[in-house]
C-alpha cells in the first residue's frame, strides 16, 4: 500500500496527519516529544534536520519556526537540566549555533518542498531532507573557526548522523500516517486522497 499523505484539496502541505487547524499542536508535540526522547537517546546528536522536515511538511514556515524552536528549548532544557552540559560560553554558544541550524534547516525544507512537485510524498520528502541536512550542517559547519569541533566533521560522523536523520524522518512519518488512519479525532475521509 503507497503511502499517502496528501488530501484531496491539493495544497502544498505534505503531511496532514490532523485537521489543518490541529496541525500546529499536534506537530509542536510531536516533535517536542521526540527530541525529549532524541535528546535522552543522543544528546548532542538530536536529528534536528528531520524535525525541520516534518515540520516544513505540515506547517506554513512561521509556525514550522515556532515549532522547531520548541523542539530546540526542549533539548537545551534537558541538556542543561538532566544531561549536565557544563554551562561555559562555548557550550552555550553551540546551543544558540545548534538552534540557528534548525531554523535554517527547518527554512531552507519549506522552501524546497515548495518548489517540488506534490506527487510522490516520500521521494520528496526525502529530497527535503537531504537539502535541509546539508543546510545544517554546513551552517554548524561554519562555526567550528570560531567555536571549535571541526573534528566532528568526518564523513563517517555525518554520513552516521544523516542516516539517524533519515531513520528518525522515517519514523515521524510513519508516526503522523498511524495517527491519521487511527482518526482519534473522527474525521474520517475529511483529510484522505
Amino acid at each position: 500500500m503507497p503511502l499517502n499523505t496528501q488530501p484531496s484539496h491539493g495544497d502544498r502541505f505534505r503531511l496532514h496527519p490532523v485537521a489543518p487547524r490541529l496541525a500546529p499542536m499536534f506537530c509542536f508535540a510531536l516533535l517536542t516529544a521526540s527530541c525529549a526522547l532524541a535528546s535522552f537517546a543522543f544528546a548532542c546528536a538530536t536529528p534536528f534536520a528531520a524535525f525541520a522536515v516534518v515540520a516544513a511538511a505540515m506547517l506554513p514556515v512561521r509556525p514550522a519556526l515556532l515549532v522547531v524552536t520548541g523542539a530546540w528549548l526542549v533539548n537545551q532544557t534537558i541538556g542543561y537540566g538532566v544531561l549536565h552540559y557544563p554551562i561555559d560560553g562555548s557550550t552555550i554558544a553551540w546551543g544558540f549555533v545548534i538552534g540557528a541550524a534548525a531554523l535554517l534547516a527547518t527554512a531552507v525544507g519549506s522552501a524546497v518542498l515548495r518548489t517540488l512537485p506534490q506527487g510522490r510524498t516520500p521521494l520528496m520528502l526525502a529530497i527535503t531532507l537531504v537539502a535541509a541536512y546539508g543546510t545544517y550542517e554546513i551552517a554548524l559547519l561554519a562555526a567550528t573557526p570560531f567555536l571549535g569541533g571541526d573534528g566532528a566533521f568526518t564523513a563517517a560522523i555525518v554520513t552516521r548522523l544523516g542516516l539517524t536523520c533519515a531513520v528518525w524522518l522515517a519514523g515521524l512519518v510513519a508516526a503522523c500516517e498511524i495517527f491519521r488512519l487511527v482518526d482519534p479525532f473522527g474525521r474520517k475521509g475529511a483529510m484522505s486522497a
